[in-house]
């Protein structure tokens, strides 16, 4: 086996180690795979070019994997890739000018929960676990909150 595939082999193994690590939770086939490519790696350069030189690789390779284990640890790597926005938006938050029995049309399918329009404004609504196709006439039946439940206008 070539320097080349060795080599390839421990780095696709250390990129799949890192995807793991920064991309995939938790312990999946992708980290379980990259430390296979890794150990193939070590192991056919031991068989190759003998022990000292399969030392050296072995030697290398756990340079490589803890300073880049290190470096996606620290605070500030995360904090580079942390999202820090929030949503401080509301739903339905005028509701409240809605009544019993006011009629709309729904612009989504409904199952349970969808869109439906109630003078000329867009609302969230649910069913009471019924499907309603778009285009329906329907009307409020319940307002608890800011949840609006709905029905088939009959």
């Amino acid at each position: 086996m070539s320097w080349l595939i060795i080599l390839i082999l421990l780095l696709g193994g250390l990129i799949l180690l890192l995807i793991e690590l920064l991309v995939v939770p938790g312990t999946t086939v992708v980290g379980i795979v990259g430390f296979v490519l890794m150990s193939v790696g070590i192991w056919q350069s031991y068989v190759e070019y003998g022990w000292i030189w399969g030392s050296v690789i072995l030697l290398i390779t756990l340079v490589i994997s803890l300073g880049g284990l290190y470096y996606s640890l620290r605070s500030n790597t995360w904090n580079k890739a942390m999202l820090k926005t929030s949503i401080d938006s509301k739903v339905n938050t005028e509701a409240i000018a809605l009544t019993v029995g006011t009629e709309g049309l729904t612009t989504s399918i409904i199952n349970p929960m969808g869109k439906a329009i109630f003078n000329n404004k867009f609302y969230e609504v649910s069913s009471y676990g019924e499907f309603i196709e778009t285009d329906k006439d329907v009307k409020i039946v319940e307002i608890d909150g800011n949840k609006i439940f709905i029905s088939l206008n009959a």
